[in-house]
């Protein structure tokens, strides 16, 4: 069974007041893991996931965030296609994080979701969805079904993470920190990557030795 890297795409909203409104959206595109196959590792600074498909792969990737998150107000919802997380960023702060991930490098798996996408100084007339409050906890029991029944308690809310898994790419950049704009490296994603966000179905994801 090969093991691979899941694409990775993600957004995000900020508030300096209200925890509930400070979060991270990052979603694993994992499809075919059962969810009682699949290992959710979760500390202050690392993201980190393990799960064996119905089609002879193994999805397995370690995030090292760019800055804290609160694990035990954070939340998951694992379907047949993906993994969704909900991350509550730590420090309520206005600005947005600058990248995804502590390491200032482009990474071919990560994506901005411009679907969940809204500017900085646009997220407060954007509608209210309330995505982050769709579904359940980490422990699994919201009224949907959501959560993931084996996530690894002992580490949540611990030192970082292991893993040196490089930095997700960028959104900060370009113009007013539109998305997309790989602002650490001033490496752009291309243009001709954008459709690929749209298609949920098709989860683009390369082998790792």
């Amino acid at each position: 069974m090969s093991t691979v890297t899941p694409e990775v795409t993600w957004a995000q909203r900020s508030s300096t007041d209200e925890p509930e409104r400070n979060y991270l959206y990052v979603s694993l595109k994992t499809p075919d893991v059962p969810k009682d196959k699949a290992k959710l590792n979760l500390t202050n600074n690392n993201v980190s996931f393990t799960g064996p498909s119905g089609k002879g792969v193994t999805y397995n990737v370690s995030l090292d965030l760019f800055g804290e998150i609160d694990p035990e107000n954070s939340k998951v919802n694992h379907t047949d296609r993906e993994v969704e997380l909900v991350l509550r960023k730590k420090e309520l702060k206005e600005e947005y994080w600058p990248r995804l991930l502590k390491d200032n490098k482009k990474m071919h798996f990560l994506k901005t979701d411009f679907d969940k996408w809204v500017d900085e100084d646009e997220q407060d007339e954007a509608p209210e969805e309330d995505y982050a409050n769709n579904f359940g906890g980490f422990g699994g029991d919201g009224a949907d079904g959501g959560g993931l029944s084996n996530i690894d308690f002992s580490k949540l809310g611990g030192m970082g993470g292991a893993g040196g898994m490089p930095d997700l790419s960028a959104l900060a950049g370009a113009a007013g920190g539109a998305p997309g704009a790989e602002g650490e490296g001033d490496e752009g994603e291309d243009d001709d990557e954008l459709p690929e966000l749209e298609d949920e179905k098709s989860s683009k994801i390369q082998e790792v030795s």
